[in-house]
């Protein structure tokens, strides 16, 4: 899932539309999947989030990041599934012991999961953080630093995940066997790397800090920016189609 958020060029509806639209859209979905519990209506909230990443035209980087998803959601499947005791028993086994509620509610768990994720992911992949922070100085009037900040962090997302990918291969090369399937060892092997990329992240922060300096970070205003981000038709479009999915959770 390397690289998962960076922006996809494109000239979609969804690129056209307005930065602040797009993430109270994304909002919208992710409350409409914690608003029901009806595993029918989470599937086709999946559905319909892996929809709007074909419009997008970033398929592949739709079923890439819904592919890594399913295997973090099978794991708290499991995890569920075990602990969840109440309810009618489907299969015993000395201490193993499934139920019906437990299987519901780490499915719906899973599907929240997902469904609650991929609306933001794909949001972003089709954004351009420079214009979501201009977009949220202009519309919602937050203070240019705050939405720096913001978008700085997300744009740093991908970033440290290759620098964490290029740390690993590097201890792969000097012998390290990194690729076990035993998840606890996995952990144990992998949490000292965190030393080195705190040492990366350290760097390009003060990096990136002495480039802000440079170019004036504390004279922004929020009229410094020379774009304008007006909302149309396809926005309130959009808005309305959210607020349809929030009431048919709520309902159903």
């Amino acid at each position: 899932m390397k690289g998962f958020l960076d922006y996809v060029p494109g000239n979609s509806v969804f690129h056209k539309m307005n930065p602040i639209t797009k993430l109270v859209f994304a909002f919208m979905v992710c409350v409409s999947c914690f608003a029901s519990s009806n595993i029918a209506v989470l599937c086709s909230l999946l559905v319909f989030n892996v929809i709007i990443g074909c419009i997008c035209g970033i398929k592949d980087r739709t079923f890439s990041m819904l592919k890594g998803l399913i295997k973090l959601s099978i794991f708290l499947f499991i995890l569920q599934v075990l602990f969840i005791r109440s309810g009618n028993i489907i299969f015993e086994w000395k201490f193993l012991k499934i139920t019906d509620r437990g299987v519901i509610n780490a499915l719906c768990l899973v599907l929240r999961l997902s469904g609650a994720t991929l609306p933001l992911a794909i949001m972003l992949s089709v954004t351009k953080l420079g214009d979501l922070s201009n977009a949220l100085v202009e519309k919602l009037h937050m203070p240019f630093k705050y939405a720096f900040t913001l978008t700085t962090a997300i744009r740093f997302i991908p970033v440290f995940a290759a620098e964490m990918a290029g740390i690993i291969e590097a201890q792969t090369s000097r012998g390290i066997e990194l690729d076990t399937k035993n998840p606890f060892k996995k952990i144990a092997l992998i949490l000292p790397l965190c030393a080195p990329l705190l040492v990366s992240s350290v760097r390009k922060t003060q990096s990136l800090a002495i480039a802000a300096d440079l170019r004036g970070f504390k004279f922004r205003k929020a009229g410094s920016c020379f774009k304008s981000y007006p909302f149309c038709f396809r926005d309130f479009a959009c808005v309305v189609i959210g607020a349809g999915l929030i009431c048919a959770g709520f309902l159903l």
